[in-house]
């Protein structure tokens, strides 16, 4: 960090706090050179995450929202919370880091499906059901066979 007396760099932190929302740390300095202290603060800068609707409007990316789709389609499934908030979790890094400031909903919603389909195929095809808005069973049929076919072709394979 530079020192704002006398510009170098070479400084040390005396005390680190983090702000009453913890949104950031507040860092007490001192600078080797010139011993003047001074006060940092430290804060994570987060990019918006914007999710483009079906229907074209935009909206922040809200893992609640997720999370509450993942526990209908997974009820009476004995798969925790902590599962599924995991899951959340981990597919908001993945997009956040591939530096995408804008995500189509069907992107996210083929994501959760890639990850659902090997977890548990009951909240699969429960999820698939109401993301890909079957029209009849016919469409639900379909992707059951489908599921199949692929099982059938992993095993043949020898996953």
């Amino acid at each position: 960090m530079k020192c704002p007396y006398c510009g170098e760099y070479d400084t040390r932190v005396l005390d680190s706090r983090s702000t009453q929302d913890a949104s950031a740390i507040r860092r007490r300095r001192q600078c080797n050179s010139c011993s003047n202290r001074f006060t940092t603060m430290e804060k994570i800068e987060e990019e918006p995450l914007v999710v483009i609707k079906r229907d074209g409007r935009r909206e922040l990316f809200d893992a609640g929202k997720i999370i509450k789709g993942l526990l209908l389609a997974g009820r009476k499934r004995n798969i925790p919370l902590s599962f599924w908030e995991e899951l959340v979790e981990n597919l908001e890094q993945e997009l956040r880091s591939s530096y995408i400031k804008e995500i189509a909903a069907d992107k996210i919603g083929d994501l959760i499906l890639k990850k659902l389909r090997t977890i548990d195929e009951v909240a699969y095809v429960r999820f698939a059901s109401v993301f890909r808005k079957f029209s009849d069973v016919e469409a639900f049929k379909s992707e059951l066979e489908d599921m199949l076919r692929e099982k059938e072709e992993l095993k043949k394979q020898g996953r």
